[in-house]
């Protein structure tokens, strides 16, 4: 089978260009449904078209959906979902294909796409309010049971299309639904559907069903890659699995009211940037040089220039858009001063050129600069100074170490606890103190944190608030169980899509539900296919890095230690030398990759004449320079590598041992600024540990990170650290540490463990304590009447002391 190979030639023309591309939830509609289509099952399509016309033939009805009447419509759906429940599975099937075309818009009814999304959304909430998903949903469990019956009996050394079939109609049913729901969550206000759009969300996250549609989709992903399932269509599960969870907890507008109504909730302020938005903003730098690249630059500068040397005077880090001329140190204006190219060499060079007249002209220009004419009335004003992007943020527990070593330098001792006596301290340490006050800001993880260790160690006397049951906690309660194994599961799955990944012949097969019955026979065939191929894996690594991601996010929001809890996981079935395994490549020519054949996606390969495919029109791209889920796939990944390492040294210091920096600068050649801000935070994190040498050798790039990334006052990321670096088993108790909160947590609050009687609070509560259900032995009730004698009718109660609480004696 031949691919397609990319040509690096493009690369390196397109390599400067920027990225155009604008981060959001998900691409566009059109394109995601399309995405859940194999070239290669195109075929398929129309089988429903045929089961469809089959079946409107047996109710005497014309095959023409849009001239039946609502009623008419409906009525049909019912019979097609009573067709659902019968034993005969070639019946089944076929009015599941019947369903599937309705939900695909009746496509052989319609004449452009326009026509055929607007079908598809009035067919989906009709089949919807007919209670379709979760016939298909009883449908699904079916197959998958009948599906691992069959291969516990027979298992196939070769698996194809074929051996699918039945489970790719079920789960493509399932996604278009839920894919039009998300659609329609968009413009909620003004839907004409909303009432089906806040059922479908509650039917979603129902816990008094057995399992959750979320929960079961993972467990056929857990089971697939253990081996004990048989070789599930992957890509549509985890497509419907990534949208479910998109629809279920919300996307990044869901975040951030959510963030916004926790914060107010705890008592903090919501003035923050959004960093998405900022990041969106964010122009990219271009990327840094190489030392090599750099060291060929200066030496051709000193072979045109007789004398060199540097200077940097305090002047021209008070204004950031003046630098030296190149003469007499002369200060003039730079726009583009973090945004060089590469071959700028650094700032404050200056080279004395013989002769007094460079002399007097350069002594001319710092004079109009510092002694500048008197403005005109019309005079425009000048431009405004550029800013850093951040507004920089202090933790509590850099204030409460600025206090300590100040108190410790100035006074002699520290006051634990207090961080308001500012006695004995000089002046310039109040000023600090205020600085680091005023840009303060306490995250609702520390809150969380706060009131976990105040329940640890007052386990009596602090009550727990009541678990509120939002959709995250109850899918963290209902993943719970087996999420280790979820974790390693998608995982094994990004791993066996990436790029970077040789096959073997013990990984597991994700190309079931891509590869034909029959291998091709021309260079054409093998040519599609070979796209295909690409095009499915990284469909499957676009969905399993939006699902971690995710995850991650809602479950930081949530409460902090699930966050942490699902992190540990990940971290410990290597998620971070994979996703470094994965930007290990050609960067560029993954972005840039032209995985795809337009005349074969969906719906344009079955509207309309379908022109004849050759090798023309298989190469014909459109002008877009990147690919979409592309740079969509590495954004996310980047993103969970910096949720997995920030403010953990360990993981960081894996960062440094899997030297990471060399792939993390090649990764900054994509011009796009979220994914560059992304590169930026993890290459600032570990800059401390990679020694002074590589800092000197990489002074453009900390510029970059200066300009680029958030400000953290008092930290020293910008220099190196031996104590630090010279304490790996501390870092190792802190992994440890975290591991033991985060256990006890999980056993607090969701552990069916009994609990120790005498740890319990004393219910002093007269009505509750009469009010329990005690069950009787049977020993008490048969001597229940000498109980009476003995215990009630011949023994004196104080009852108006026993109600008012006080003691009493018997």
């Amino acid at each position: 089978m031949a691919s397609k190979t990319f040509d690096t030639s493009v690369v390196s023309e397109n390599s400067s260009q920027e990225l155009d591309f604008i981060y959001d939830d998900t691409d566009t509609h059109a394109n995601e449904i399309a995405e859940l289509y194999s070239y290669t099952e195109q075929h398929e399509l129309h089988f429903n078209v045929k089961a469809f016309e089959d079946q409107m033939q047996s109710y005497n009805l014309r095959p023409v959906w849009q001239n039946l009447t609502g009623d008419q419509q409906k009525s049909i759906i019912y019979k097609l979902l009573d067709q659902l429940e019968v034993s005969n599975k070639q019946i089944r099937m076929k009015a599941a294909r019947c369903i599937l075309y309705m939900a695909q818009g009746c496509w052989a009814e319609v004449q452009s796409d326009k026509e055929q999304q607007e079908w598809e959304r009035i067919n989906v909430m009709m089949l919807y309010e007919c209670g379709t998903f979760s016939a298909f949903v009883e449908l699904l469990n079916i197959e998958i049971e009948n599906n691992t019956a069959a291969n516990t009996a027979i298992r196939k050394l070769a698996v194809s299309l074929a051996d699918s079939v039945d489970l790719r109609v079920i789960l493509s049913v399932l996604y278009i639904i839920t894919e039009v729901m998300r659609e329609e969550c968009k413009c909620l206000d003004d839907s004409d559907y909303r009432h089906n759009v806040e059922a479908f969300k509650e039917e979603l996250m129902n816990p008094c069903e057995d399992e959750l549609l979320i929960v079961k989709l993972l467990g056929m992903v857990t089971s697939f890659c253990s081996g004990s399932a048989p070789p599930f269509p992957m890509k549509k599960v985890l497509l419907l699995l990534w949208k479910l969870i998109l629809v279920s907890l919300g996307g990044m507008e869901t975040l951030k009211t959510l963030k916004k109504q926790y914060r107010e909730e705890a008592g903090l302020n919501n003035l923050q940037q959004d960093t998405i938005e900022v990041a969106k903003a964010m122009r990219p730098s271009s990327p840094p040089t190489s030392a090599t690249d750099l060291l060929d630059t200066q030496n051709v500068k000193k072979n045109n220039r007789p004398f060199r040397r540097s200077l940097m005077k305090q002047s021209s880090l008070d204004e950031p858009n003046l630098e030296y001329e190149s003469g007499r140190g002369i200060l003039i204006k730079n726009e583009g001063a973090m945004d060089g190219g590469e071959n700028d060499v650094d700032e404050g060079v200056f080279v004395n050129e013989p002769g007094m007249g460079g002399f007097q002209n350069n002594y001319d220009n710092y004079s109009r600069l510092n002694n500048p004419p008197e403005s005109r009335p019309d005079t425009p004003p000048p431009a405004k100074a550029k800013t850093l992007p951040w507004t920089p943020k202090v933790r509590q527990k850099d204030l409460d170490l600025f206090l300590d070593s100040s108190r410790l330098k100035f006074v002699g001792y520290k006051l634990q606890g207090d961080r308001e006596s500012l006695a004995g301290l000089p002046q310039p340490i109040h000023e600090g103190l205020s600085t680091l006050k005023k840009h303060m800001y306490i995250s609702l993880a520390e809150i969380q944190i706060r009131k976990e260790e105040e329940i640890a160690k007052n386990p009596i006397s602090t009550q727990e608030p009541p678990i509120k049951q939002t959709a995250t906690e109850i899918l963290y309660q209902a993943m719970l169980p087996n999420l280790p194994q979820h974790m390693i599961a998608l995982l094994k799955i990004l791993l066996a899509a990436a790029p970077t990944t040789r096959t073997k012949t013990d990984s597991i097969n994700i190309m079931a539900d891509v590869l034909p019955e029959e291998m091709p026979v021309t260079v054409l065939q093998s040519m599609k296919l070979g796209i295909d191929v690409n095009r499915h894996k990284e469909i499957i690594i676009k969905a399993v890095s939006a699902i971690l991601l995710l995850l991650l996010k809602h479950f930081k929001l949530n409460h902090v230690y699930q966050f942490e809890f699902m992190s540990q996981h990940l971290v410990f079935a290597n998620c971070i030398p994979l996703v470094l395994k994965f930007l290990n490549q050609n960067i560029l020519g993954y972005i840039e990759a032209r995985n795809a054949i337009s005349i074969l996606d969906f719906p344009m390969c079955v509207i309309g004449d379908q022109p004849e495919l050759t090798s023309d029109n298989l190469e014909v791209w459109d002008n877009q320079n990147y690919s979409w889920r592309n740079v969509f796939s590495c954004i996310n990944l980047l993103r969970v590598l910096n949720k997995l390492t920030k403010w953990k040294h360990s993981r960081i210091m894996m960062l440094v041992v899997f030297k990471s920096a060399p792939i993390l600068k090649r990764t900054l050649k994509v011009m796009h600024g979220m994914l560059q801000l992304y590169v930026l935070k993890l290459l600032k994190m570990q800059t401390k540990y990679l020694g002074r040498q590589w800092r000197k050798t990489n002074m453009k790039t900390i510029s970059v990170i200066y300009a680029k990334v958030r400000h953290r006052l008092n930290d020293d990321w910008a220099f190196g650290n031996a104590d630090v670096e010279a304490r790996p088993w501390d870092f190792q108790a802190e992994e440890c540490t975290l591991r033991a909160c985060v256990d006890r947590f999980n056993n607090r609050r969701y552990s069916n463990a009994p609990k120790d009687e005498e740890l319990e609070p004393v219910d002093t509560s007269i009505t509750s304590v009469l009010g329990a259900n005690i069950e009787l032995t049977e020993e008490f009730k048969q001597h229940y009447e000498l109980w009476l004698q003995q215990e009630v009718f011949q023994t004196s109660i104080n009852w108006d002391d026993l109600l008012l609480g006080s003691s009493y004696e018997i």
